[in-house]
């Protein structure tokens, strides 16, 4: 997904030169626009109790299915009801801490895969103490019913994301104004109520559902902003709080990507900075602006001549993107890279663009939920002007991914469904809450864990001081999850910092991630822009 970054002149690394600084940081006054509270929200409607199945998987082996109705529209809860669909690994010890919902962002990602990998995870101690529910928010995946706006919307190679000419700015225009119009088309009846205060209602619907007193909820990227507003809207019934990789609740969502569009170009540069350490293997040079030059000679000849018929300019922008939330991916980007531009072999890149870049079919749902949350969540401009003043503005200083960025979300400016307020999350009542966010993340940069810190009372802020990846409790860094254990265990967080992961070494080919690398499993699950 695309975050917010409101306080995109902040420096990251001068922040954190030490847990003294991240102090200094969370005092530090955190501007935003005002916005309301959520509205009380009313009770839910008594849920039928759920009936658990086995679905296990070799990898799960315990893993239950169940599906949960719950109402279209909350404010009529009598009315026409939708499903959600929903996994569980059971509490194995004898004394149950309750319900630990997880959530792996998007919007749009599926969390039912989710709650396997965490239960397995987490050590055993812990995993036992706590039944670990995933699901599929309301449109997503097999919950019913299932947004699917546009097949074929990322079909390649499609127009230069960069609008060169006023004939590739509208090629692009179409087909954002198009896929609008197609979900407005095929989903009218359920978009006023795809968003993120509809979901954590939701969450309600399931706490009931679950007969528990209280929940506790863990939740990466986009999963952070859903878990804030649930707890707003319930403070009373959350028993734990996770929030890994952490939106700006300030920010959602038109201005805050246009500053992540910075936050990426500077991770990308990261990846260049690597590829030149790494000279002797992928022999593009040992100077980084020099490597970069030879990345952006790359895209330029992909735009008239498209790798293997597949990967345009803007394919090779979906395909190096993934870098930025992951560095296990290094290694084989870095060859593909290589294959294209020192020895003429485009196969890897195709290869490259087909395992990080390319969309299968059921990213068309994830990618629908993506736009209908987004588009409701918050206004977004509707006079393209302003869009296109904004972009090539952005665009000068952050030339990776701005406009890439602004196709990916610019449906949003011909919406029909009226935006929404974007709530207060700002809470006093919770128990604390633990966040964790790497220095570097670009898709959920530092300064956003600042102001959710800020705003949750008595939470506690867990830093990767060094690190660059997208989702970091679970993904192998033993001081990150030593802390997430010892919160899900007793309830208590201070804030901290933890060192980073080593950088990934070189890898021979495009091939499985190495297994130095850490956190692929949990990576895979949390998917790309999300």
């Amino acid at each position: 997904m695309l975050h917010p970054v409101p306080h995109p002149s902040k420096k990251r690394a001068a922040v954190l030169l030490s847990l003294s600084a991240v102090a200094a940081a969370l005092a530090s006054p955190v501007v935003a626009a005002p916005a309301p509270a959520p509205a009380p929200a009313p009770a839910p409607a008594a849920a039928a109790a759920l009936r658990w199945s086995g679905c296990a998987t070799p990898r799960y082996p315990t893993l239950q299915c169940a599906s949960l109705k719950v109402p279209l529209d909350h404010d009529r809860p009598a009315g026409r009801q939708i499903s959600l669909a929903l996994t569980r690994v059971p509490h194995t010890a004898a004394t149950s801490q309750g319900p630990l919902l997880v959530n792996p962002g998007g919007p749009g990602g599926s969390g039912r895969t989710l709650a396997g990998f965490v239960a397995s995870a987490l050590p055993k101690d812990v995993a036992a103490q706590y039944d670990v529910i995933g699901f599929d928010p309301r449109g997503v995946g097999r919950s019913e019913p299932a947004l699917d706006c546009g097949a074929g919307h990322f079909k390649p190679v499609r127009p230069d994301s960069v609008p060169l000419d006023p004939a590739t700015e509208q090629a692009n225009l179409e087909r954002v104004r198009s896929f609008a119009e197609s979900c407005q088309t095929k989903h009218a009846d359920v978009l006023p109520y795809v968003g993120t205060v509809s979901a954590a209602r939701d969450l309600e619907v399931l706490r009931t559902a679950l007969g528990a007193e209280r929940l506790s909820y863990f939740g990466y990227s986009y999963g952070t902003y859903l878990g804030a507003v649930y707890a707003r809207l319930h403070p009373d019934r959350v028993h734990r709080l996770v929030l890994d990789s952490v939106v700006d609740p300030g920010g959602v969502w038109y201005e805050d990507n246009l500053a992540q569009d910075q936050a990426f170009d500077a991770r990308h540069k990261s990846f260049l900075a690597w590829v030149a350490q790494y000279d002797a293997t992928y022999h593009l040079g040992t100077d980084p602006a020099a490597v970069e030059e030879r990345w952006y000679a790359m895209r330029t000849a992909l735009r008239s001549a498209p790798a293997g018929g597949k990967v345009g300019s803007a394919e090779l922008e979906d395909t190096y993107m993934p870098g930025g939330y992951y560095n296990g991916y290094w290694p084989a980007l870095a060859e593909a890279f290589a294959a294209y531009a020192v020895r003429e072999e485009p196969k890897p890149l195709v290869a490259a663009y087909e395992r990080f870049g390319a969309v299968e079919p059921s990213a068309g749902n994830s990618y629908s939920v993506y736009t209908a949350v987004q588009c409701r969540d918050s206004a977004w401009p509707r006079d393209w002007n302003t869009w296109r003043a904004d972009m090539w503005r952005t665009h000068a200083k952050a030339p990776f991914m701005t406009w890439n960025n602004a196709w990916y979300n610019a449906p949003c400016a011909f919406w029909k469904t009226e935006p929404l307020r974007t709530p207060d999350v700002t809470n006093h009542d919770l128990p604390p809450a633990l966040l964790f966010q790497a220095s570097e993340d670009a898709a959920t940069p530092f300064e956003g864990a600042v102001a959710m810190h800020d705003k949750l009372a008595g939470s506690a802020l867990v830093v990767e001081e060094g690190g660059g990846n997208h989702g970091v409790a679970l993904s192998g860094n033993k001081c990150l999850d030593e802390k997430l254990a010892a919160y899900l265990r007793t309830g208590q967080a201070a804030d901290a910092a933890c060192p980073a992961q080593p950088a990934p070494k070189p890898a021979t080919a495009t091939r499985a991630v190495p297994p130095s690398a850490g956190g692929a499993a949990l990576h895979g699950l949390l998917g790309f822009r999300g």
